[in-house]
């Protein structure tokens, strides 16, 4: 019987895995996978990590038996594929498990801006049942503006397109087919940002895309429009945004993320008890100016967190084992 090792692992997975894993010899750790402990599970067959284990060569070499590494997560570069290919080990990932809910978390944030739901919660807790300062505006007939058409930006489409808004989006890959299936139209950048009533973000983070809005291009959106971001924080310059809010050329903002959080490569790495103290979004928000703000909504980079997703990501690890072990690979990466 093969031996499966988990490091990483958080109590609530571990009935789980117990149950889909049965009669499998399994080992469970709260630890990442390191040198020092590598040795508890030298003779094990399978071991599953999330990124705060770094598999290297001297990791490796402790593992004789090692032929696949499960890695609980998308990315994949704490793991060293070329000595893992060297050695014959096979490295299998997560590739998706939270499109839909990110998406349905981005319209959270812009039905509680649209609707003021927020405010209305706020004045019902004080037993003030007035309307007032709590006009919303209807979705149907709104343009949204997506920036960046990939898995999450399909399921934001197919939503929008749900409640009748008109939908234009920008990407440096346009897929016309796409385009006709769901219908929308790519424009570029300039004409997004002009004629959208909401922009939606769901572009990855580098090097190019950093302050991909910022003080020079902010301007350019059309006065009163919603800003929502639940991709990553530093594509939109603080102070760019801070003072386009409160000048009233954005009419509010919707935020998952904030350009203050330490760099983040998972999102579930801000779940976990390894995530840097630093990086604690309850010390960021204290004196953070946009969460005294009215017209905006901050929600502690939560979008992906449900409870389908994670058991996605457990779900899909439990599939990569068992594909393994019937010889059949899924989702390998080297």
């Amino acid at each position: 019987m093969p031996k499966i090792a988990f490091f990483e692992i958080e109590d609530w997975e571990k009935p789980y895995l117990k149950q889909k894993l049965k009669g499998h010899n399994l080992y469970f750790s709260e630890e990442h996978l390191n040198e020092k402990n590598a040795v508890k599970v030298k003779d094990f067959d399978i071991v599953s990590v999330f990124i705060y284990s770094s598999i290297n060569k001297n990791v490796l070499s402790k593992l004789k038996k090692l032929k696949l590494i499960a890695t609980r997560s998308t990315g994949f570069d704490h793991i060293d594929l070329k000595e893992c290919k060297k050695r014959g080990i096979i490295v299998c990932n997560v590739p998706h498990y939270g499109e839909n809910t990110v998406a349905e978390h981005t319209f959270a944030l812009i039905l509680n801006l649209t609707r003021k739901i927020h405010k209305a919660w706020e004045k019902t807790k004080e037993l003030d049942f007035s309307q007032q300062g709590l006009r919303g505006i209807d979705l149907s007939g709104r343009t949204l503006g997506v920036v960046g058409v990939g898995s999450i930006g399909r399921h934001v489409i197919r939503i929008a397109r749900g409640f009748e808004m008109n939908v234009i989006a920008f990407d440096v890959f346009e897929n016309k087919k796409l385009e006709k299936e769901l219908g929308f139209k790519y424009v570029n950048f300039d004409y997004l940002l002009k004629n959208s009533d909401i922009i939606t973000l769901h572009c990855p983070y580098s090097k190019k895309t950093h302050h991909l809005l910022n003080k020079k291009n902010i301007k350019k959106i059309k006065k009163g429009a919603l800003l929502i971001n639940t991709a990553r924080g530093a594509l939109i310059e603080t102070d760019a945004l801070l003072k386009a809010l409160q000048k009233g050329g954005l009419g509010g903002a919707g935020l998952d993320v904030l350009e203050e959080e330490c760099y983040v490569r998972e999102d579930k790495e801000v779940m976990s008890r390894h995530f840097p103290k630093e990086c604690d979004l309850r010390i960021i928000l204290e004196n953070h100016a946009l969460a005294k703000m009215g017209n905006v909504i901050i929600t502690p980079h939560n979008a992906f967190n449900s409870v389908e997703a994670l058991q996605r990501i457990l779900d899909m690890t439990i599939e990569n084992i068992k594909f393994f072990l019937k010889k059949k690979i899924v989702n390998e990466v080297n």
